[in-house]
């Protein structure tokens, strides 16, 4: 018995075939925000705010794209970020897991260094110590990260982690979310344990010894802390973390 389908395709139109006048947009549309690490697609957020060019004018930064360094940091920093801001909340209390929107995280975990394009490599790829005037030129990042994303139909709250992910310090009102503080605790153990151009990578046992301390200070909610060291032990290291809970 010969195969009939009941799927029916337009004819032709001039020539052209199509699949009708109903679709809102096409269905093969990239969707991700990995779509925004596209030259192209960063040329026009620059075009579409002035406020781009205004800051980096305002610190003398020459508007000059480091698609390489971008491109690194998608499949390096940013991906181990979003990976382990994903095992985190894997490893969070029930209450607290409920709090979390692991869309907006990981979208924001992915394009929270977005920035950095616009950073001066000399300032970037640094094997030395950055001086008082290079960590400014460095803190720009978050705020250029926003101001890129702000017109090309990234979500409010994601771009809220990606112009806050430094920002935790409970100032001015400022209370950061749950999902802000995970990111927050996220980039600073994936950037530990990562091999930069100025340090080596750290063992997951001194990365959380180090982070550790900031949950001593008040600074990492010791849930939190305790879900990354959860998440660390179930990831294979467990007989380095005898000491660190």
């Amino acid at each position: 018995m010969p195969f009939v389908s009941n799927i029916q395709f337009n004819s032709r139109s001039n020539g052209k075939v199509n699949f009708g006048q109903n679709l809102i947009k096409d269905a093969f549309q990239n969707n991700s925000v990995t779509r925004f690490f596209d030259e192209t697609e960063v040329r026009k957020m620059i075009s579409s705010n002035p406020e781009v060019k205004k800051i980096l004018s305002e610190h003398n930064i020459p508007v000059r794209l480091n698609m390489k360094e971008l491109q690194e940091l998608k499949n390096g920093h940013c991906q181990d970020t979003q990976n382990v801001a994903a095992d985190i909340v894997k490893n969070l209390p029930p209450a607290l897991k409920q709090k979390v929107n692991i869309k907006t995280l990981k979208e924001g975990a992915l394009l929270h260094d977005f920035g950095k394009v616009l950073i001066p490599t000399e300032v970037l790829n640094k094997n030395s110590s950055l001086t008082s005037d290079e960590h400014k030129i460095m803190d720009l990042h978050s705020e250029l990260g926003y101001q890129l994303l702000k017109n090309s139909g990234v979500d409010e709250d994601v771009l809220n982690l990606v112009r806050n992910h430094h920002n935790i310090s409970n100032k001015n009102g400022f209370v950061p979310d749950i999902n802000l503080q995970v990111l927050n605790l996220a980039d600073k153990y994936a950037a530990l344990t990562e091999k930069r151009v100025y340090k080596e990578e750290y063992s997951p046992e001194k990365a959380l010894t180090i982070i550790r301390s900031e949950v001593n200070s008040g600074k990492i909610h010791p849930f939190l802390f305790n879900s990354l060291v959860n998440a660390v032990h179930s990831a294979g290291s467990a007989e380095m973390l005898t000491n660190v809970k």
